[in-house]
């Protein structure tokens, strides 16, 4: 039956894909410096294998006698044989050695960029930047006149399926029209709101400790997955083997804590994926924009939440017991509350909080889409970076690469088009969580005793355990009872900092 060699296919390459996960997590994580050329090399020609898998010169014609016998499949086979067309179709617009190619410009530039950014070295690092977007660029073109997609949007649709830059932009627009009053509203009623600020510093075990104590409370399986650190905190791996990082200052213990929480929201989606799928397309993570919903709903949505503020109280005075003695009310549930409400804005992306990070996507969003359609040189990026941070946030970056526009490890490795689903799934996450408050019983009371069983059984029907079954907008539907907009998300904003609503 070609459906069933499809699917033993569709193993296979899940089994390189497990370890391409591991090897590029042991890179960002644990390989020495010395080491960097030769993974580099070895994961282009493990790329290189999975792609001749997956475009193997049968998969055409099993794909069409699939189709030709749809009517013999569930509701998860067909849906599984959709993702599996929609792959094949983007792996066979690409040749090998453009693949391959590709890979060996990313991790090199992956590489320099962890060199150079340290020592603020833009003028080093562009050359390897240049490179990226010129493969970035062809790829976009050959999987465009594959898909007949415009060429930004073939390579978003590699991150968000079905997503087009015109609807993003729309999103992205009235957020525009909402952001920029309601920022220094926020501002200034901050300044009549008096916090205490613990004081460090804060051992790195220590926190290394309150980290694992967490995400054991908030239901990461650590049977099935472990913490480590890298330069950026990110969420690697496989379901059954779920690797996230985090970063530590011992100046600010909320970075890494809220880095933990952030990527134990993405472990616990990758956990909860229903087993009898895993290796097959369907049952994946659906998109990159559920996928970041998953992480700012617990983030964002709970663990700052007056009520996780409450819960977490007493473990933060237990983790870091000396600076509780020194100031005991910046332990106080209200006062950690306030502090993780703080609205200012920042540098750095992944420190922003959460009024202005998607001022930081959309100045993203409208570089990396103007790079690819070549509206922009690579040169010109500082400059068009700190314009747009000083018209969004006021903030400029001028000769300050490290913090600008090199900060990011995403366009060094050829992250194009992933950056929008952050804001994305920063709306879901919110619509998600307005959903979830009508309908868990008692949620609120139970997040203050830190307990999560209700809320992950009504994320496991809604969103976890449909991996793949549904397309993002139908996914969208089911879980919130209407197409993603940026209404629930202002409500949130206006009520947790406003008092409104």
């Amino acid at each position: 039956m070609s459906y069933a060699a499809l699917e033993h296919q569709q193993k296979r390459v899940a089994h390189l894909e497990h370890l391409e996960a591991i090897a590029a997590w042991d890179e960002a994580t644990m390989m020495s410096e010395g080491g960097g050329n030769a993974r580099g090399e070895a994961l282009a020609t493990l790329r290189g294998l999975i792609h001749d898998e997956s475009v193997k010169p049968e998969m055409g014609d099993w794909i069409a006698a699939a189709e030709a016998t749809a009517g013999e499949l569930d509701a998860w086979q067909s849906a599984n044989l959709r993702e599996i067309k929609r792959v094949w179709q983007r792996a066979t617009a690409l040749p090998s050695s453009l693949v391959e190619a590709t890979s060996l410009t990313e991790s090199k530039s992956e590489q320099a960029w962890r060199r150079l950014r340290a020592d603020n070295d833009w003028t080093s690092f562009e050359p390897f930047m240049r490179e990226v977007f010129a493969r970035k660029r062809e790829v976009a073109q050959a999987l465009s006149d594959e898909l007949g997609l415009e060429p930004y949007d073939a390579l978003l649709d590699g991150y968000e399926p079905g997503a087009k830059s015109a609807a993003i932009a729309g999103l992205f627009e009235r957020l525009g029209a909402f952001l920029p009053g309601f920022i220094p509203r926020v501002v200034e009623r901050q300044k009549s709101q008096g916090v205490v600020r613990p004081p460090g510093p804060f051992p790195i075990e220590s926190q290394r400790k309150l980290g694992i104590e967490l995400m054991r409370k908030l239901g990461f399986d650590f049977k099935r997955g472990r913490l480590d650190v890298s330069h950026h905190p990110f969420c690697g791996g496989v379901p059954e083997d779920v690797r996230i990082t985090t970063r530590y200052d011992d100046a600010d213990f909320a970075k890494a804590m809220m880095g933990v929480l952030h990527e134990t929201g993405h472990a616990k989606y990758e956990q909860n994926l229903p087993a009898q799928w895993l290796g097959q397309l369907v049952g994946r993570a659906r998109s990159m924009s559920v996928h970041e919903s998953q992480s700012l709903f617990l983030e964002m949505q709970i663990s700052r939440s007056r009520e996780f503020a409450t819960f977490a109280a007493p473990l933060l005075a237990e983790a870091f017991a000396e600076s509780a003695r020194r100031a005991p009310k910046a332990f106080d549930p209200a006062n950690l509350y306030a502090l993780a409400t703080r609205v200012a804005p920042s540098l750095i992306r992944v420190d922003a909080d959460e009024v202005t990070y998607p001022c930081h996507i959309i100045l993203r969003f409208e570089i990396e889409s103007a790079l690819v359609r070549g509206t922009l040189d690579v040169r010109d990026v500082p400059d068009a970076w700190d314009e747009r941070m000083q018209r969004l946030l006021g903030i400029s970056t001028r000769g300050n690469f490290k913090n600008g526009c090199m900060q990011d490890v995403h366009w060094p490795s050829g992250a194009v088009g992933y950056f929008p689903t952050y804001t994305l799934g920063a709306l879901l996450a919110a619509q998600l969580f307005e959903t979830a408050a009508r309908e868990v019983q008692e949620l609120r009371p139970a997040l203050e005793r830190g307990e999560l069983a209700a809320l992950d059984a009504w994320l496991r029907e809604k969103v976890w355990g449909q991996a793949s079954l549904l397309e993002t907008d139908a996914l969208v539907r089911h879980a919130t009872g209407r197409a993603l907009d940026t209404a629930a998300f202002e409500r949130h904003l206006e009520r947790r900092y406003l008092g409104t609503g």
